[in-house]
């Protein structure tokens, strides 16, 4: 999912060389199985982060109640990456080089996660992203190979936007559209390019493209722009901060026609930034619905609500699911060795997530449902679900 402008991860990789630990780190030889939680736990994205967290934090607790996993007790280890790739690749060394991590989860951002894969890669430790939804994060964009030890629990772009494009043309009914895209975000210029690759295959048309960056403030004169084009509907595959500031000033500016996102808006700081009269009208794909009626979705609910005394997004869920994926590969690998884990991993199938049964592809992602969610009067409803 997110990604705020990739930057260079170069710092990163350069502290990991002096480290000395470019092979066969990890293995555990303590009394405790230590796991990585990498989130964006402060920054532009520390709501999700922090929601993807508690969900992983909530996991290792149940599987702790059952006795660990191989006879010991896992320890959950929390490091933050500032929603910065940079400080990905930094907390993601330190995890594997200081705390002796035998595997990471979580990240939201695609450009932090990538940044996180290529030390997972240099390091030999496996790496399960939560919500990172570019291709790039599991596929090597400078070989084309697939990662060896990075995987994801999360459906990725290219479906993404498809379903986005289609619910547009076969729901909305609508043909004419613009997109605002944040040219800082791999997340958004990415999903931007599969929605309307997927658009105009359906027969829509694109009438225009305007660009921001993270951390713009002031989007009135491009949305004046937006408006003398006269769309049927706006497509914005951003974050919920820069989203939240475009509805709020789209709907000022008396646009009032259907706006379209990713799973980059779902967070509670949407309706706080965006408002909730003029998020009216708006929807996004989305990994998960705590409307959700199966068994399996409402005991999660129940608990997390119990434990954190809030109701769970789909990051939280994702988190969740994140985490009981890689201790269930822990088990059946029956070692803490990376090497052993990242094959467990590769033969996931069919794992019984609270987001849908699990299975890990050729290409490390997780195939799963897509959710529409229609925002009305500053909530999340159910809209309906696409099965890849």
């Amino acid at each position: 999912m997110r990604n705020r402008g990739f930057k260079v991860v170069a710092v990163g990789l350069v502290a990991l060389f002096m480290t000395g630990i470019l092979a066969g780190c990890g293995g555990s030889s303590s009394k405790d199985v230590k796991i990585g939680i990498l989130n964006e736990m402060t920054g532009g994205n520390a709501t999700m982060g922090t929601s993807a967290a508690n969900g992983a934090k909530m996991a290792i607790k149940e599987a702790n109640a059952k006795g660990g996993v191989l006879g010991k007790q896992i320890q959950g280890v929390v490091a933050d990456n500032k929603s910065e790739p940079s400080e990905s690749a930094n907390a993601m060394t330190k995890l594997v080089s200081q705390d002796k991590v035998v595997a990471v989860t979580g990240v939201f951002s695609s450009s932090d996660a990538i940044a996180a894969a290529s030390v997972a890669e240099a390091t030999k430790v496996p790496f399960i992203a939560v919500g990172a939804t570019n291709p790039k994060v599991t596929l090597d964009e400078k070989t084309n190979k697939v990662r060896d030890y990075t995987f994801r629990v999360c459906f990725i772009d290219p479906f993404q936007g498809t379903v986005g494009a289609n619910f547009v043309l076969n729901t909305l009914k609508l043909k004419q559209a613009v997109m605002l895209v944040d040219n800082s975000s791999d997340y958004s210029k990415g999903l931007a390019s599969f929605f309307k690759e997927a658009f105009a295959k359906g027969g829509g048309t694109v009438l225009g493209e305007e660009a921001y960056l993270q951390k713009d403030q002031d989007f009135k004169t491009i949305l004046t722009k937006v408006k003398a084009l006269n769309p049927e509907v706006i497509y914005v595959p951003g974050y919920y901060e820069e989203v939240g500031k475009i509805v709020k000033q789209a709907r000022e500016l008396g646009i009032t026609v259907p706006i379209i996102g990713g799973d980059g808006w779902d967070s509670p700081k949407l309706v706080e930034v965006g408002t909730a009269a003029a998020l009216n009208n708006t929807y996004f794909t989305n990994h998960y619905s705590v409307d959700d009626t199966s068994t399996a979705s409402q005991d999660f609910v129940e608990a997390y609500k119990k434990e954190y005394g809030q109701a769970p997004d789909a990051l939280a869920v994702l988190g969740y699911d994140a985490a009981n994926v890689l201790i269930d590969a822990i088990q059946r690998a029956n070692s803490t060795e990376p090497s052993k884990i990242r094959e467990a991993l590769a033969a996931t199938k069919d794992y019984p997530a609270v987001t849908g049964p699990t299975t890990l592809n050729d290409t490390h992602d997780a195939v799963k449902n897509v959710v529409i969610i229609e925002m009305k009067d500053g909530k999340q409803m159910f809209k309906e679900t696409v099965k890849p």
